[in-house]
């Protein structure tokens, strides 16, 4: 029997994928959900919408059939615009909100009676420090994450007495599609491979807050304490990153 049954969403590209092939090498079953599943491999995949919560449900006791149990949710599917507010049209915003936010609350659901009936479970969401900062150019993207951020630590304290951690995973800004919009030269991202390794040995962490490193960590604590400091750091820096690719 493998070590864990884990799911993650989002699995087909960027550090999903990474964390995928990761914790498949590890001895874990891994059951990937993406829109599509044409990068996974030799990895157990199910073509899955998590904006869908009636095919979110059937997919579940799908993988419930199959192997029993769930011991960890991974919560990364994602979709960020980078766009002005002004010149965001509210279907666009929505649409954020739905995968970002709404998507995540449907796995969570689905898995939740299966992790009660266990008496344990793992639901990691993955967030970032613009939920806490802000960003120039992400404000649905931002507010998404800014909503898990507080879903997360109120579901921690409600799942508790199930036996359920529910924390937040933290990456380094890295090389994905999401990212590609925001125009930041690569060299100034991580490597989503690296990140998906590094992340791997610390999926079925209790700890409130999971980091792939000491500098990610400082910067979620930066974030939190001086957060309107930070974003428009982050900001300032981001445009001049992008004013320097464009003048090569």
């Amino acid at each position: 029997m493998p070590d864990n049954v884990i799911i993650i969403t989002g699995a087909n590209n960027g550090i999903g994928l990474g964390l995928a092939r990761a914790l498949n090498n590890l001895g874990h079953q891994v059951v990937a959900l993406d829109l599509s599943t044409e990068n996974l491999n030799g990895i157990d995949s199910i073509v899955c919408d998590v904006t869908n919560p009636e095919l979110v449900k059937s997919t579940i006791t799908q993988i419930i059939e199959k192997w029993g149990r769930i011991d960890v949710l991974v919560n990364n599917a994602c979709h960020a615009l980078f766009s002005p507010f002004e010149e965001t049209a509210p279907e666009e915003l929505y649409r954020e909100l739905e995968v970002n936010y709404f998507g995540y609350v449907n796995m969570i659901r689905a898995v939740l009676p299966q992790m009660k009936k266990q008496g344990t479970g793992v639901i990691h969401n993955f967030s970032s420090t613009v939920g806490t900062s802000g960003f120039e150019g992400l404000s649905g993207y931002g507010s998404a994450k800014g909503a898990i951020e507080s879903l997360s630590r109120t579901l921690a304290i409600e799942f508790e007495k199930y036996g359920i951690v529910v924390n937040l995973v933290h990456p380094p800004l890295t090389r994905t599609n999401s990212s590609s919009p925001l125009g930041i030269p690569d060299s100034f991202m991580a490597n989503s491979e690296r990140v998906g390794h590094k992340l791997a040995r610390k999926i079925g962490s209790g700890k409130g807050v999971i980091t792939a490193g000491l500098v990610d960590t400082f910067g979620v604590f930066a974030a939190r304490m001086v957060p309107e400091a930070m974003g428009r750091f982050m900001s300032k820096k981001a445009a001049s990153a992008r004013k320097k690719e464009t003048h090569r």
